[in-house]
């Protein structure tokens, strides 16, 4: 009774195990996005975000960085490094500083570094915007996040519309410019990048779980950054648009099962042969 006791053990640990891991790492499962308040409602239509997952941005999109070079998009994408990147315009009265300062508070709050194992990059909506102004809101944003690292990994863009229209509908990213009010109506979310441009995942809101984004950045930078509790974590999920979130992937947790289970079968049968032997090893 003990064996089979211990074998319902090996089979249901993996559920438990990927159980409490999800629930450690995704405080919140789903999120919702930001609408301006007190826009009036026909000015919402058409805004909003549509999920692109898996398609790859056009990294030849041209756009000027905060020194004013004109940069291809994927000047700011490197072989090992995901992407966290802000769809904003730097002028803008509310939504976009908060989105900043959530982002940043989130980025606060990893151990580790933009610039060392991700890249930041923020990208103006607005084609009147200026460089002088990127850079500003640049300064701003790498003082309060104090590390030194995101010198060399932190960016502000601004473009032209050709270039910053091709971007945002290659995001899915639906906004809207409000004449009566002179500003943007928008949704809120980030967006994590892989090093070769492929779209991710979408965090929603103003601000993301600090270890949602972490899984995140893992799963984008195919594992080439993480640690191995990263990856079983992973294992257990899967992106579910639907729920705007990560959400358990049975199938994997079924393999983990039956590795298991086949595992521990292999051992009690193992111990179960090698009792039945000894008796007449000690006769011998």
């Amino acid at each position: 009774m003990v064996r089979f006791f211990l074998l319902g053990i090996f089979f249901l640990t993996p559920g438990m195990f990927c159980h409490t891991l999800y629930a450690f790492g995704n405080g919140t499962e789903i999120q919702t996005p930001g609408i301006s308040v007190g826009t009036a409602p026909e000015i919402l239509e058409n805004v909003g975000i549509e999920e692109h997952l898996g398609e790859t941005l056009d990294l030849s999109l041209m756009f000027r960085d905060e020194t004013g070079s004109v940069l291809p998009l994927r000047n700011f994408f490197h072989e090992d490094k995901p992407v966290v990147l802000a769809l904003v315009y730097y002028s803008c009265p509310s939504m976009c500083n908060l989105l900043l300062n959530g982002m940043t508070d989130t980025l606060k709050n990893l151990e580790w570094n933009a610039g060392n194992q991700f890249h930041v990059v923020v990208v103006s909506i607005d084609p009147t915007e200026t460089p002088q102004l990127a850079k500003l809101k640049r300064e701003s944003y790498l003082a309060n996040y104090a590390r030194f690292q995101a010198e060399k990994g932190w960016h502000f863009l601004t473009g032209d519309q050709d270039n910053i229209t091709r971007l945002t509908k290659a995001v899915g990213f639906k906004y809207r410019y409000d004449e009566k009010k002179s500003e943007y109506v928008h949704a809120a979310a980030t967006y994590v990048i892989t090093p070769a441009g492929k779209i991710s995942y979408y965090h929603y809101g103003l601000k993301s779980d600090p270890k949602v984004l972490r899984l995140s950045l893992v799963e984008a930078s195919e594992n080439r950054i993480g640690t191995v509790m990263d990856r079983i974590i992973l294992f257990c999920l899967r992106y579910d648009p639907t729920k705007k979130g990560y959400a358990f992937y049975a199938m994997n947790i079924m393999r983990i099962a039956g590795g298991l289970f086949a595992l521990g079968l292999a051992f009690f049968l193992g111990m179960f042969w090698y009792q039945q032997r000894r008796p007449s090893t000690l006769k011998g």
